[in-house]
């Protein structure tokens, strides 16, 4: 799950404010959470509810703190109560497929962090890999009777020309983050520790920014979220900041037209 450097800066441009967010907002930051070990979960619901907030989703079929796998039936509750909540919920690919690199014969190599090829690489042609963006949306339809929002969140923010493409092929857009956006909670809590991270976070934040955590990192000794999320969400609600999902961003609102590519 080890973010990119690269990746963290190709998130969305800056919004057009008067779209996006009421007159008493300074501007809008975007939360997003990509799944993990899940032992956050519980908390950033419970978070985003007391403060009303929506946000936006991006799931692959990650092994939990309980055991199972995020995407099993022993989690159709919990997203049902995202959907009904308004929240916007993408595709992480379904074995948090991280790209290696664009391999021959316009192949693309990737390493699943799960599944039957945990840890190895192999390689897919584009249809394939547009197949593990979409093995999400079918799951979630099993879980929840609603299909994903068309928009995708590549493991550690990898992409090249052609993952893009072959994602947008199948209705697909790439979402990455803001620099500021970086939570770091994948980094080391020694070397970063939480309070270090929330100073940088709300100094640097601006309108428009797409902010990422997850749901839970293994690595991590000291969990971000319990000690970050709540005040870090007050800080910017202080400093006259409004959240919104994906689907207000200006840089993804054709994607969320009727006429998209994705069903």
């Amino acid at each position: 799950m080890v973010a990119s450097a690269t990746a963290a800066a190709t998130a969305g441009a800056k919004p057009q404010p008067a779209l996006l967010h009421h007159s008493a907002c300074k501007g809008t930051i975007y939360l997003t959470f990509d799944t993990g070990s899940q032992s956050q979960a519980g908390l950033i619901a419970d978070t985003l509810n007391r403060h009303k907030i929506k946000a936006t989703f991006f799931l692959a079929n990650e092994k939990t703190v309980n055991g199972d796998y995020s995407l099993d039936p022993s989690w159709s509750a919990y997203w049902k109560a995202r959907v009904a909540e308004g929240h916007a919920v993408g595709s992480h690919t379904f074995d948090h497929d991280v790209l290696a690199k664009d391999g021959a014969n316009g192949t693309i190599l990737v390493k699943p962090g799960f599944g039957a090829h945990a840890g190895k690489i192999i390689s897919l042609t584009p249809a394939q890999y547009c197949e593990e963006i979409k093995r999400v949306d079918q799951r979630f339809v099993e879980l929840t009777g609603k299909h994903l929002d068309p928009i995708w969140r590549a493991p550690a923010g990898r992409t090249t020309p052609r993952t893009l493409a072959a994602a947008q092929a199948c209705g697909y857009a790439h979402v990455g983050w803001a620099p500021a956006g970086f939570s770091g909670d994948e980094l080391s809590s020694t070397a970063y520790p939480n309070a270090v991270l929330l100073q940088k976070s709300l100094r640097d934040l601006r309108d428009g920014d797409i902010f990422v955590a997850h749901m839970g990192i293994w690595s991590r000794k000291e969990a971000w979220a319990p000690a970050n999320l709540e005040p870090l969400i007050s800080g910017l609600e202080q400093k006259g900041y409004c959240f919104a999902t994906l689907r207000e961003h200006p840089d993804y609102l054709s994607q969320f037209k009727p006429s998209s590519k994705h069903p």
